[in-house]
């Protein structure tokens, strides 16, 4: 298939066609991923310790905000690459993905410089505690190294997906997850190098990471290229991808304010064993929301070029479509998490206690998972055709506006069961506001549909 046609089928194939063929393998890399990330605790937790889980904990949300500006990057270009495809443009995409790149570079390098310079403020901020702080400063010393690989990876890979290669897109999440999942036997338990050890085989997954997608653009697949002149910033692409980006750049901003809240919260209340319950669970999380996320992904190049391309019925039916599927294996992961709770918290720890903790914290946290669905593809619709402030609000809603306040108020009342309540109640509010805007998006594209009729009369 051309390199046009890759991008054109986005508005001519049958959409339930179209959008498992994004979403399945984006769903396909990011539960390798999960899956990675849940033997790596496991590894850690039986071989290195409780406490090492909860250093894990710690540096997991600073690894993820630096990543993220690589995401916002990609995220961002992207939206204006799809529609500049959608519109014919291909000069607007090559000196998008041009500005990407060198601005990119740059954050990369940044986060490696500052992160070294302020690395015990950085951890401190986020939690770090007691038996913690040794664990997590030697994790996050070695992984300083292979954060701006993964920033450099999370642009370009948002870049494939535009270009129609979801394959090639599953394959870059695959890479690192299977790289750490050969290396932690081996620098964990043969070599005996503990969670500096883990942290080494994590950097080295993401310059392998990084390495697969900057060989695509230079291979013929690519639809882009461009000129070493076009990487200098233009004012213009670079506040849209701006504010475009800024919408998952806060996003993962919300879940960092978070977690330094939710961190320090889990300390006061239930110690730094209660790091380690978190820290089992979320990486249970990753697992849990790999479909909605797959869908999520799957999603985005496809409404971006049929909006672009003012094809609004399709546009209106992904949107239905991709919330049904979402919420149905969201439905389905719900079901299976409830019934085998507690033999999953046993696969990452033998300690009684943490098992009983995270077993009662799990049921909780994931009380209310179908419902996330249709906040995730609102809040990607409205990034997907630019349209930022709705999408800003919408990614805000239930880490900032709902968990957050929740997070600090209902422990006053329950302690330490307060901070789990936190989770099904916000999940809840954030799925009532984001049917609002789903009802919203509805009646806009029903009026759009209208005056395409008026046309054609």
């Amino acid at each position: 298939m051309s390199k046009a046609n890759k991008t054109n089928e986005f508005g001519t194939q049958p959409l339930a066609k179209l959008l498992s063929k994004q979403a399945i393998p984006a769903s396909i890399g990011i539960l390798v991923m999960a899956i990675y990330g849940i033997v790596d605790t496991i590894f850690v937790g039986h071989y290195v310790g409780k406490y090492a889980i909860g250093a894990i904990t710690v540096v997991m949300p600073i690894q993820f905000l630096m990543s993220s500006v690589g995401m916002a990057i990609g995220v961002g270009g992207s939206s204006i690459i799809s529609r500049a495809f959608g519109e014919g443009n291909q000069e607007k995409a090559n000196h998008t993905f041009a500005n990407m790149v060198s601005l990119t570079v740059a954050f990369a390098l940044l986060f490696y410089i500052g992160g070294s310079l302020y690395m015990e403020e950085i951890l401190l901020l986020f939690g770090t505690a007691g038996k913690i702080t040794a664990p997590a400063t030697a994790y996050f010393d070695i992984l300083l190294y292979g954060v701006p690989f993964l920033t450099i990876a999370m642009m370009t890979n948002s870049v494939i997906r535009a270009e129609g290669y979801p394959k090639i897109s599953m394959v870059v999440l695959i890479i690192p997850a299977v790289i750490n999942v050969i290396l932690d036997p081996i620098l964990i338990v043969y070599f005996d190098m503990g969670i500096e050890g883990a942290a080494w085989a994590t950097t080295v997954s993401f310059i392998a990471c990084a390495l697969y997608t900057i060989v695509f653009f230079f291979s013929t697949r690519s639809k882009l290229n461009f000129k070493a002149k076009q990487m200098i910033w233009k004012a213009k692409i670079i506040r849209e991808i701006g504010s475009i980006g800024s919408i998952t750049l806060v996003r993962q901003g919300a879940i960092s304010i978070l977690a330094i809240v939710l961190n320090n919260s889990l300390v006061q209340y239930g110690g730094d064993i209660a790091l380690s319950v978190y820290g089992i669970v979320n990486r249970i999380a990753m697992f849990a929301f790999f479909p909605i996320l797959g869908v999520t992904q799957g999603f985005l190049p496809i409404v971006g070029f049929n909006y672009g391309a003012k094809l609004f019925q399709r546009v209106s039916d992904i949107i239905s479509l991709s919330i049904k599927w979402a919420t149905i294996m969201a439905f389905i992961i719900f079901v299976l998490i409830m019934v085998f709770t507690p033999y999953i918290v046993m696969i990452f720890t033998k300690d009684a206690t943490l098992i009983e903790d995270a077993t009662f914290a799990m049921r909780w946290i994931f009380a209310a998972t179908p419902l996330v669905a249709i906040n995730m593809l609102m809040s990607g619709y409205y990034q997907a055709v630019g349209k930022v402030m709705p999408a800003l609000f919408l990614s805000l809603s239930k880490q900032i506006i709902f968990l957050v306040p929740l997070v600090l108020i209902l422990p006053l009342f329950w302690g330490l069961e307060g901070i789990w309540y936190s989770f099904v109640f916000a999940d809840v509010f954030t799925a009532l506001v984001s049917y609002y805007f789903y009802r919203i998006v509805k009646q806009k594209m029903a009026g759009h549909l209208a005056e395409v009729e008026l046309v054609k009369a």
